[in-house]
């Protein structure tokens, strides 16, 4: 029963004191019962409404990815303006950016060209070594008994309650990348998803990923049943974009030698603060950071949607909060060029960040030679990486069309692989005789599902990983 229809039913009790016909059928003491009934309805609406809770997600680490933790910490400022409590906002990032010593800004993080410091004030509720998957999915759970260290923050979430969840960082295929080799599998966060509907503790939910092949995590896996409603920066078979990078338009201050946002990312936000949330639904918002997602053509991606889209007809004020007290950030970007910028590939804004290492550093220096020297271990590593693959391919399925094999692409609306369990097994056997994958290396995690689909088994995949490997020098850089 809604507000409006007790409003109707109270209008009814009023007209039916001045009713002769109406008043017969009730006595004053009916009447009365009806009208604290209908009053304590009333009273209960702010219950009704329901409580907005948040996760924001920084899988990465380290400096040259600067840019994963500023768009966490600007979508906390966001909330925050939106009246969302520090109780109800649960953060995930390795804090490792404001104080480190590349950055020039000690103790602040921006995630614009002209953008103010967006770390202040965030919550540190999950850090170092506990950002990890499980802390992850117990927190979406609301399971303390799950987590380990941290703030032990959950969503401790009811059945009328919002979820906000938006996470940002590397991608692969099937995988979203967290540190310390823990990363998330699509099936796993989508059984969380599927356990959280099945407990009846929220009424409905929003996720913004940004990531390489974000769509892969949800493309034929998330039901609309659910009430579930994604976005993503990508299609499950195209990288996401660092935007806001050293020598490119608009660059970040001078003094920055990494990319200061992501392309999905700064788009929502700042579209989040240049219209009112509580005029603006999802999908509207959906189809501005669409637009500008893809202006840059081939420096820009494909943002899919996925689940119950019935729900973006909803306003972005019932996930972000309401806007209202936002006017003192619009004139920051009011000035921005928002839909011109050339941006740069996930992957590609790593080695830019180590070009640009060795650029600033004085030409001749000990500084120089370091930086060179990475910059090169990275760049063979990555074409080790991509041998290694290409060898594994031909020995399983043949010199001709043996890495074309591998690196199929499913059709729209199927998962990257049938079976999971084979996926992470064969995962894991590549890095018993290989090493562990680097950010760079899980690009190729298609190739693993495409095995497994093709009915490649552990002992037939160990037997030649085991061979590969050993002949290849892979350099590991994580």
């Amino acid at each position: 029963m809604d507000i409006h229809h007790n409003f109707s039913i109270f209008m009814f009790m009023i007209l039916a004191l001045f009713t002769p016909n109406a008043y017969s059928r009730y006595t004053s003491k009916n009447l009365s019962k009806l009208a604290d009934y209908n009053l304590s309805l009333l009273s209960s609406s702010s219950i009704d409404e329901g409580t907005n809770w948040a996760v924001l997600v920084a899988g990465s680490r380290g400096y040259g990815n600067y840019r994963h933790q500023s768009d966490i910490c600007h979508a906390y400022q966001i909330l925050k303006r939106g009246g969302l409590k520090d109780d109800n906002i649960i953060v995930f990032m390795y804090d490792d950016i404001a104080d480190n010593e590349e950055n020039p800004r000690k103790g602040t993080i921006i995630n614009n060209p002209k953008g103010e410091d967006v770390y202040k004030g965030v919550p540190k509720d999950y850090t170092g070594e506990d950002l990890t998957t499980s802390n992850l999915l117990g927190v979406i759970l609301g399971n303390k008994t799950a987590i380990n260290r941290g703030s032990g923050k959950v969503v401790n979430s009811g059945p009328n309650d919002r979820i906000f969840i938006y996470y940002s960082d590397h991608g692969s295929p099937g995988v979203l990348t967290m540190p310390n080799d823990d990363d998330l599998y699509a099936k796993d966060f989508i059984d969380t998803l599927k356990k959280k509907h099945e407990m009846g503790t929220y009424k409905s939910m929003v996720i913004y990923v940004e990531a390489c092949e974000a769509g892969s995590i949800f493309e034929g896996l998330l039901k609309e049943e659910w009430n579930i409603y994604v976005t993503t920066a990508s299609n499950a078979d195209e990288s996401s974009w660092a935007t806001y990078c050293p020598g490119f338009d608009p660059s970040p201050p001078p003094e920055f030698q990494t990319c200061l946002g992501d392309l999905y990312s700064v788009a929502w936000m700042e579209d989040s603060e240049l219209h009112n949330t509580q005029s603006e639904t999802l999908k509207k918002q959906y189809q501005v950071v669409k637009k500008r997602t893809a202006a840059g053509g081939e420096h820009g991606s494909h943002v899919m949607e996925y689940g119950y889209t019935s729900i973006g007809t909803e306003l972005l004020s019932n996930y972000l909060g309401s806007s209202a007290s936002y006017s003192t950030q619009l004139i920051n970007h009011n000035n921005l060029q928002v839909l011109s910028s050339i941006n740069v590939q996930q992957h590609d804004a790593d080695i830019l960040y180590l070009k640009q290492k060795v650029l600033r550093a004085p030409e001749g220096s000990i500084k120089r030679k370091e930086a060179q020297k990475e910059l090169d271990a990275a760049l063979s590593h990555r074409q080790n990486i991509d041998t290694t693959f290409k060898q594994i391919g031909k020995s399983l399925f043949g010199d001709v069309r043996g890495y074309e094999t591998i690196q199929a692409v499913r059709s729209s609306g199927l998962p990257i692989v049938d079976d999971w369990d084979c996926f992470k097994t064969l995962v894991e056997t590549y890095k018993t005789h290989c090493g562990k994958l680097s950010t760079y290396g899980k690009k190729h995690m298609r190739e693993f599902a495409n095995m497994c689909n093709a009915g490649v088994d552990q002992s037939q995949f160990s037997k030649v990983v085991s061979q590969v490997c050993s002949n290849n020098n892979l350099n590991l850089i994580t």
